[in-house]
């Protein structure tokens, strides 16, 4: 009889102490995996440091170029549309991103007078399949929760939350599951 007792116990004391080993393992990864946010001190020092290299003084200049001046005036006029994340109309005007855009997939779109890159991210999503669908001259309905820009484009980067053309949602992006 003590025997068996010993034969079912040990294994227990076994697998309670890889389970207990695991977990304080998991718990000292975790502590290292997140960094420290920086100051507001830290964050003026790191960009005034970044503006000295070629990449910021070339950003500086572009942002004070016609370019770059056009780009920032075509964002204000949509940021309360996506801050709100309500509608706008846009008129799809090219199937295609200008050349050398490493965007992914996407199309050009004309919203209040100005062009816009729509930004989907990699074209090979199934969840886009319509979206390939879209033809020149299609009026679609937007919601975007984002707009961005870069020196190398000359249009503001609207990235998609929701398509609907004809009154048929064609795309809605699904939000992240399990993350902040």
């Amino acid at each position: 009889m003590e025997k068996v007792m010993y034969a079912l116990l040990l294994p227990l004391v076994v697998v309670s102490g890889l389970v207990f080993a695991n977990r304080e393992i998991k718990n000292e990864a975790s502590k290292k995996t997140t960094p420290k946010p920086l100051s507001a001190v830290e964050r003026k020092a790191a960009r005034e440091k970044w503006e000295a290299t070629p990449a910021g003084i070339n950003f500086k200049k572009w942002e004070a170029s016609p370019a770059g001046k056009k780009v920032y005036a075509a964002e204000a006029k949509i940021r309360k549309h996506i801050r709100a994340s309500t509608n706008m109309e846009a008129v799809v005007t090219a199937l295609s991103l200008p050349p050398g855009a490493r965007l992914g997939f996407g199309v050009m779109v004309r919203l209040n007078g100005d062009d816009y890159i729509l930004g989907y991210g990699p074209g090979k999503s199934s969840e886009w399949q319509q979206l390939h669908r879209l033809k020149v001259n299609d009026q679609i309905i937007i919601r975007s929760h984002a707009v961005s820009h870069a020196p190398k484009y000359l249009y503001p980067i609207v990235w998609l939350n929701y398509v609907e053309r004809d009154r048929k949602i064609i795309y809605k992006r699904v939000p992240r599951q399990g993350g902040c």
